[in-house]
């Protein structure tokens, strides 16, 4: 077993060390988690008994070989049980919804295996504020705002070169002097005005598209071309119709009651694997596709026949408990794809719930997220039109943003 301190705690200890306003926290190493030895843990936890709950941050060996937000950073109660439970919890979101998102990261970008018994946990003092993070791009300083604990209206993320606070230019600078490379730092805004550094990323080994193109250019002096095209982006497409898979869903129901004599079980077997190829389908799909369009005909606007569905077998109650998890699950597995996408096409109501690295950090500026949109009283007429023009999984799909910022979307 790897007794190295994750990147993580030793960067937050490098900056507590320089003097920046670092909360209080402490490293829990997983041979502590092993061998049940508390006691340093516990004297830092009565030091923050008062706030009734804290932060357990994910500290892996290995996490810095994964893209931001990969593991999970969990508030919990100030006591040993509730970090023993907030690190059990980031295992078992490493094994189900963020196993996708491992997968695809070891397939795509060479990330490395991974023991998550190995899994470390920083600890801090609960700090209720809100969640910026900034980073340097092109000779820039940029600030992007998402996760806001504070204000009970919520505004949609986004990114500015001024920061709401002028201090947090200086100390982003004298951050990255002091760790010495290229870094993404995260900060919480306390409700005072407090700024609290909280978590730093050496990002001077990742390419940045803008940087690596401005080494490869050379400038010419003129170009003749009988059209313009100002944003184009190119994906292979993946066809979401959940309203079609659960008709179909439906019919096997049906199907599966007309063979059924009286006093005979039901054989659900092929509802679930039904299912099981659905979700083994989109599974298929994000392991081939390192970046990938989903085309949401009908995403979240099934309820009903997801109801009929998860009802159908309700006078066989035994049967019918299989059946509901598994179309549950479904549910959770449709979100794990989409939150995987880098481009989804959708009408205008459906939003993905953006975290902060899904906003606008580092890997964000790699692969940045586009969404392109129909309004929600187009919608039977959109989903017509894809129809006639034929859209189907794994066709390619171009994307045209024109000079007025309205894209049109071709099948190639």
């Amino acid at each position: 077993m790897s007794h190295s301190v994750p990147e993580k705690a030793e960067l937050l200890e490098q900056l507590r060390q320089g003097g920046f306003a670092v909360p209080d926290f402490i490293y829990v190493p997983p041979e502590h988690f092993e061998t049940e030895t508390f006691d340093a843990l516990e004297a830092f936890l009565e030091k923050h008994r008062e706030s009734f709950k804290v932060i357990a941050r994910s500290a892996h060996p290995e996490e810095r070989r994964f893209k931001g937000g990969t593991f999970d950073s969990l508030e919990t109660y100030a006591d040993v049980g509730g970090i023993r439970y907030a690190r059990n919890k980031m295992i078992k979101l490493a094994g189900t919804s963020k196993r996708l998102s491992i997968l695809r990261q070891q397939r795509f970008d060479h990330a490395p295996e991974l023991d998550l018994e190995q899994m470390g946990v920083i600890v801090m003092p609960f700090i209720d504020g809100s969640s910026v993070m900034a980073k340097m791009i092109c000779g820039y300083w940029e600030f992007g705002y998402c996760r806001d604990r504070i204000h009970k209206v919520q505004s949609e993320p986004y990114i500015t070169r001024t920061p709401h606070d002028r201090r947090l230019v200086q100390l982003s600078k004298d951050i990255q002097a002091h760790l010495g490379f290229r870094c993404e730092i995260e900060y919480i805004i306390s409700a005072d005005g407090g700024i609290h550094v909280v978590q730093a990323k050496d990002i001077s080994n990742i390419d940045i598209l803008e940087e690596k193109e401005n080494h490869h250019t050379i400038a010419l002096d003129g170009v003749r071309r009988i059209r313009k095209r100002r944003n184009y982006r190119e994906r292979p497409l993946y066809v979401m119709d959940n309203r079609a898979f659960y008709i179909d869903l439906i019919s096997l129901c049906e199907e599966v009651l007309a063979d059924r004599h009286d006093g005979d079980g039901v054989d659900i077997s092929p509802m679930l694997a039904c299912i099981d190829s659905y979700e083994a389908g989109m599974e298929d799909f994000a392991l081939r596709h390192h970046r990938y369009a989903v085309l949401g005909l009908a995403i979240q606007d099934t309820v009903e026949l997801f109801q009929i569905a998860n009802h159908y077998l309700d006078d066989i109650p035994e049967q019918q408990a299989a059946l509901s998890k598994a179309l549950y699950n479904n549910l959770y597995m449709i979100d794990i794809f989409l939150s995987e996408a880098d481009t989804l096409i959708a009408k205008d109501k459906f939003r993905i719930n953006l975290c902060s690295h899904d906003a606008y950090g580092i890997d964000t500026v790699r692969n940045p997220m586009w969404t392109v949109y129909w309004h929600v009283d187009r919608h039977d007429e959109v989903v017509r039109e894809f129809g006639q023009v034929g859209f189907r999984t794994g066709d390619t799909v171009g994307i045209h943003i024109n000079a007025d910022e309205k894209p049109t979307v071709h099948r190639l």
